[in-house]
């Protein structure tokens, strides 16, 4: 084995490790998220945890070259990726506060079949066609589950929505991550989505914050999202702590995934989060996954990692002086 491929190696490796642990401290989150729905508005909890992610990514930062690391070249560039990795959390956050857990998270999971559908406007690649067979499979995955037969209790159809949109947007922000390529540390990256997280947050309590446009409204998913804001009991407290400690490390280990590893082999790892979420789903809040469910689940995993295989079939080699990075 030649050096380069031992480093090439060596880097898929540490880039594997980075994306299960940001995948399972995705969950813990998640998980934590939908306890706390019922209390507080979304907005104050992004806020908060944003607030004390910001300390451990500017923490991270330091060690990592300072400061300086935060100059880019392409601000604007960086200010649109954090908006729509914004707006995908809003819209998964909301969805996680009247879907079962892990059919939310399968849900989201068709993002990388839509990575691959804007790649080829956005970045000119060709997709050919079992790739496209791939991501037709995901969307019949996604159309089984929003069946009109399928039992989803009483939660609203549009808010089955909630979490392709967030798909939406987060395979917006990876393409976009692409085509900015390798111009930021990870943890420049993840101040960057933090302080968006923030200023964003900080208008909804400017707009929303005391309650009012709450009032009257019968969607969960709308009220959390305006809900007032409310100061937490001791006993919550280390929930919030817990919540913010978990975006700063969130935030740099998938940053520092896709800039260590190759793409398409560190995505595929991802899909670990599905089986996770069911499983905080059935121990935590007591789902049980219907037939229907599981098959979309099923449909949608497999298309996405059969995506993933042929991408890295596909792949070249990495940069023989070292691994690419990649945002």
């Amino acid at each position: 084995m030649s050096t380069a491929d031992a480093e090439a190696q060596g880097a898929n490796a540490r880039a594997i490790a980075f994306i299960l642990a940001g995948v399972f401290f995705i969950s813990i989150n998640d998980m934590l998220i939908k306890l706390l729905s019922g209390d507080y508005p979304l907005h104050q909890m992004v806020f908060v945890r944003s607030a004390i992610g910001i300390c451990v990514s500017l923490v991270i930062l330091r060690y990592e070259g300072g400061l300086a690391m935060l100059r880019t070249a392409t601000p604007g560039l960086h200010l649109v990726r954090a908006l729509l990795i914004v707006m995908a959390n809003m819209t998964f956050f909301a969805a996680l506060a009247v879907m079962p857990l892990g059919a939310a998270t399968a849900l989201f999971f068709v993002a990388p079949l839509f990575i691959t559908l804007l790649a080829i406007p956005v970045l000119g690649e060709k997709v050919g066609r079992h790739r496209m067979t791939a991501i037709l499979i995901g969307l019949l995955g996604v159309a089984v589950m929003m069946a009109p037969g399928v039992d989803w209790g009483g939660i609203a159809r549009w808010s089955l929505l909630l979490p392709v949109a967030a798909a939406l947007c987060y395979a917006g922000m990876q393409v976009l991550t692409r085509k900015l390529g390798a111009q930021s540390a990870a943890s420049a990256m993840a101040v960057y989505i933090q302080t968006t997280f923030i200023l964003v947050s900080l208008a909804f309590f400017l707009v929303a914050g005391d309650g009012r446009f709450s009032e009257g409204l019968e969607s969960d998913s709308l009220v959390f999202l305006l809900r007032a804001w409310v100061w937490p009991p001791l006993a919550d407290w280390w929930k919030f702590g817990l919540l913010g400690l978990l975006a700063g490390g969130v935030g740099y280990a998938l940053s520092q995934a896709y800039r260590i590893g190759n793409a398409a082999t560190v995505a595929s790892y991802e899909y670990t989060g599905l089986p996770i979420a069911i499983l905080w789903g059935w121990v935590i809040f007591g789902e049980v996954p219907s037939l229907p469910m599981l098959a979309g689940t099923a449909l949608i995993a497999g298309a996405g990692l059969y995506v993933f295989a042929r991408e890295r079939a596909r792949a070249r080699p990495l940069a023989a002086s070292r691994p690419q990075r990649r945002s």
